[in-house]
């Protein structure tokens, strides 16, 4: 059996989700909501008070703004998981390495995502996002999307609730599946409809940097075909320093900013950090 968790904005999650699910799954499963409609619980939180519930071999985390197209997914899900004993995590959108330095897991270059999502943008546009699997419906990667989670329950493996807030329990999870030496998996066999995009604040930038200061003795994680090279690094080290910045999270960019500099002391962006701290903080 599927156990389906949500961890819902509002008390109910919506007449459309649960006949989607009802209509789509195809296989025993029970649907726990979460009421996090008064905010009582990070997402860490919410999602282990749901396995705690739980009484599925299989768990699958889903947002409460998106629809399932495939017919039978939750059969899909399970035949993946008793065809492969070493499959712990599917998602529907990952990549193939995670840079050491912050970053979201999208920040890797194209060849290195795999993505089967329909996704509806700010302004209104959809998208229909396929690409990395070639003739494979199963693609292995090192960190998935939250937007869909399935999980292989396994009683040594729940969120982390010294994590707070609402990012990167996709990571969170991720890395302690691979920890656990399990495979973490992208199939393009259940197409999603997302209806809102993530955004990047100031709480994101906190929390991005606490996890990856949690996991710096993992990091970085790739594919044994993947290689992550340098620029990588640094491009994800710049990007996050700005979106520190940006926020006025000064601490941690001077954090990242002097491990960019000890590793990589002779790029030019050094002169051009400074100079963008001391404008924003006259502002």
């Amino acid at each position: 059996m599927v156990s389906i968790i949500i961890c819902c904005r509002t008390q109910i999650i919506s007449n459309d989700l649960s006949d989607n699910i009802k209509k789509t799954v195809g296989c025993e499963y029970e649907l726990i909501v979460i009421d996090n409609s008064e905010n009582t619980y990070s997402i860490f939180e919410a999602y282990n008070l749901g396995i705690d519930k739980s009484t599925g071999d299989y768990l699958c985390f889903i947002h409460d703004d998106i629809l399932i197209h495939t017919i039978g997914w939750g059969n899909t899900i399970e035949g993946v998981f008793k065809n492969d004993n070493q499959v712990g995590l599917i998602g529907v959108a990952g990549a193939k390495l995670k840079t050491k330095m912050p970053s979201p897991w999208w920040n890797c270059p194209e060849d290195q995502k795999v993505i089967c999502i329909i996704q509806h943008h700010a302004d209104k546009k959809e998208e229909k996002m396929i690409s990395g699997f070639d003739n494979d419906a199963l693609v292995e990667v090192v960190v998935i999307d939250g937007i869909f989670m399935a999980m292989r329950k396994d009683e040594h493996v729940l969120f982390d609730t010294t994590l707070k807030g609402f990012h990167n329990y996709d990571l969170n999870i991720s890395f302690e599946y691979k920890k656990r030496g399990y495979k973490v998996v992208v199939t393009n066999q259940v197409i999603i409809e997302h209806y809102s995009t993530g955004n990047i604040n100031a709480q994101w930038v906190k929390s991005t940097y606490k996890i990856h200061k949690k996991y710096k003795n993992s990091l970085p994680l790739k594919n044994e075909s993947s290689t992550i090279k340098k620029g990588t690094e640094i491009a994800n080290a710049i990007n996050f320093i700005e979106e520190s910045v940006k926020f006025k999270k000064f601490n941690i960019a001077y954090l990242i900013w002097w491990k960019l500099f000890c590793l990589y002391p002779n790029i030019k962006y050094h002169i051009k950090f400074w100079r963008n701290v001391l404008n924003r903080k006259r502002c």
